[in-house]
């Protein structure tokens, strides 16, 4: 029995030995694991990014080289640090921090000691690297912007953050990564993968070649191209239209929803935010708490949509049989809610809703709002109804376009006024300004240029979307492909893109006609208020234009926010012409009119004091 029992034990110790070699030589050897072993060193060869193209081909976003100095803070031997800071053209304290948070991430990995040297520094540095043990020099490519323009739509790349390393066991330290914009929403597909090449070392930590004569090394996979819809030629244009103004510009193709242009006044270089001065670089903007060059107007900023939102409240009266298109209203240079009157710009009269719309009366719009909800018993009914409506343009929430980031604007519903005035204790006359679009309405530029496009449609739109391809494959992506129809019937349109063309007829931008193209457009002129030390102050109006064109096939809708622009045509409407214009017909041909939107600026009106504060949504607009 004891012999047994004596043969068992060796044969599983046996047995044990004989399945940790097996282990350690055929599965350890052969994934991740190796490179816990102290005599292989792993190295990265990092592929070309994805080059980014727009709608029509051209280059926008390419690769040029860069150089970063590595470092393996266990192969670190004694060194002069101030001649090597000095060389490097960094701190003693930069260097030690540098070499210590390296140190704590991995003694026996790399990782990026300086990032981003240029090929000037490179070539002074390379044959000195020698005398340094336990760091060397490694290429990479960063971003070649071919174009001045879009900088919140391309996004930028920069270094791997800690949450980075613990979210995705894909990056090292010192690794770069989309940040934001089409670089951040298409990272995967635009940073391919990396190569590894594994060195054997001897017992001096000499390196002697590739480990298993390099059978276990992967060569690095390119990032796979993109086309994107912006149109390279229209989105320079409106950034130089948008120099000295804030706001947010965004135009669509209505047949598709692709966007073709996406504009946020101020803006920035692009090129500012690649190579070692990048940090630098986007200290001083993201701190310019003022002009806010890198927060995107086009999707963060939330406007009151002011007269634009009319339209709106014509379809779904229409929608509810509450008018008709030859319903009437008086105007009295106003319209009363009680005993206070609310202003009107329209000249009074009799109005229809062509002239209601094309004038852009108040008291027409007020009234209709009214008519809406007295159809039904109870006014949560009513704005069960009317909030269904607004929202099937896609207004109130995100549209699901492809950028990481946005603003939902605001439609309220009965919750909202509920908690503000009590259930059942408010009634249409409460909210009266929604009517034309203040109140308690609000809206991101991409949203209004989302509803002229379904406007334009007669009906229907398609999400928003940047990607237009990604390598040979064009996008198929049912969130884009597939139609979203609002719950207004077709045929209750035309009158009101009637009146949208007769804006430019003989309306409120009858002044800004282009020759030869047939133009549906409402301009929209928001007050904008503030409170100082507990007053309420007036500021310079925000200009609004929403348009598509030409009015029978649409080829182009576009939603123009100016910040403190005056009136609807003075700013926003004229940029719009202009755009229209340029993308219609390849050329301007109203010369003067694009003179003085190129030379034009409202830095005046932002450097009153509080200008920069964020605006109050109150009473009406024209």
């Amino acid at each position: 029995m004891k012999k047994v029992l004596l043969s068992t034990v060796i044969v599983l110790i046996g047995l044990s030995f004989i399945s940790r070699l097996s282990y350690l030589q055929l599965i350890r050897s052969s994934s991740d694991h190796i490179l816990d072993d102290p005599a292989i060193k792993r190295v990265y060869d990092y592929p070309e990014r994805g080059y980014i193209y727009d709608r029509n081909g051209k280059l926008l976003v390419a690769n040029q080289p860069a150089y970063d100095v590595m470092v393996i803070p266990r192969e670190v031997q004694p060194l002069d640090t101030l001649e090597f800071c000095e060389l490097l053209n960094i701190s003693p304290d930069h260097f030690r921090n540098r070499l210590q948070k390296a140190r704590t991430y991995s003694p026996r990995l790399p990782s990026v000691l300086v990032p981003q040297l240029s090929k000037e520094d490179y070539a002074r540095l390379q044959e000195k690297m020698r005398k340094y043990q336990g760091f060397y020099i490694e290429k990479r490519s960063l971003r070649d912007y071919k174009t001045p323009a879009g900088a919140n739509v391309l996004g930028y790349i920069s270094e791997v953050s800690e949450w980075d390393l613990k979210q995705n066991p894909y990056y090292e330290l010192g690794e770069l990564t989309g940040r934001t914009g089409i670089e951040k929403q298409y990272e995967e597909v635009l940073r391919g993968r990396k190569g590894v090449k594994l060195i054997q070392k001897d017992r001096f930590n000499r390196d002697i070649g590739p480990y298993k004569g390099g059978s276990l090394d992967t060569l690095p996979q390119p990032g796979t191209e993109i086309h994107i819809t912006l149109d390279k030629a229209l989105q320079e244009y409106g950034e130089r239209l948008m120099h000295g103004k804030r706001g947010g510009i965004v135009a669509i193709e209505p047949a598709t929803g692709e966007i073709l242009a996406m504009i946020s006044g101020p803006t920035y270089d692009p090129d500012l935010l690649v190579g070692r001065q990048r940090s630098q670089n986007y200290s001083k903007l993201h701190y310019d708490t003022i002009a806010k060059p890198t927060w995107d107007r086009s999707i963060l900023a939330e406007p009151s949509p002011g007269s634009p939102f009319k339209t709106l409240q014509a379809l779904a009266a229409l929608q509810e049989g509450v008018i008709t298109p030859n319903t009437t209203f008086r105007c009295y240079n106003g319209f009363f809610v009680g005993n206070k009157k609310r202003g009107c710009h329209c000249g009074g009269g009799i109005r229809t809703m062509n002239s209601g719309i094309y004038r852009s009366c108040n008291a027409y719009f007020a009234g209709t709002f009214r008519k809406f909800f007295e159809k039904y018993e109870t006014t949560d009914q009513a704005m069960d109804v009317w909030e269904k409506h607004m929202r099937s343009f896609g207004l109130g929430d995100y549209l699901g376009y492809d950028l990481p980031t946005g603003r939902p604007g605001r439609i309220p519903g009965k919750e909202y006024y509920d908690r503000v005035y009590g259930d059942g204790r408010w009634v249409s006359s409460f909210i009266i300004s929604n009517s034309i679009g203040q109140g308690e309405v609000a809206a991101t530029p991409i949203q209004l240029a989302n509803m002229t496009a379904a406007i334009a449609n007669r009906g229907y739109f398609y999400t928003p979307h940047l990607i237009r391809q990604i390598g040979n494959q064009p996008i198929n992506d049912p969130n884009y492909t597939e139609r979203k129809n609002t719950s207004i019937d077709p045929r209750h349109f035309e009158p009101v893109i009637e009146g949208m063309k007769d804006v430019y007829e003989k309306g409120t931008a009858k002044w800004i006609q282009i020759p030869g193209v047939e133009i549906a457009g409402k301009t929209g002129t928001v007050e904008n208020f503030t409170r100082i030390e507990g007053e309420r102050v007036q500021l310079t109006d925000h200009s609004l234009f929403v348009a598509f064109a030409p009015v029978d096939k649409p080829k182009i809708a576009l939603a123009v926010y100016i910040e403190h622009g005056y009136y609807g045509a003075r700013y926003a409407g004229h940029i719009a012409s202009l755009l229209i214009e340029k993308y219609l017909k390849g050329e301007i041909t109203r010369k003067d009119l694009e003179q003085r939107m190129l030379e034009k600026t409202l830095e005046h009106e932002y450097a009153k004091p509080y200008s920069g504060e964020e605006f109050k949504i109150n009473e009406y607009v024209w």
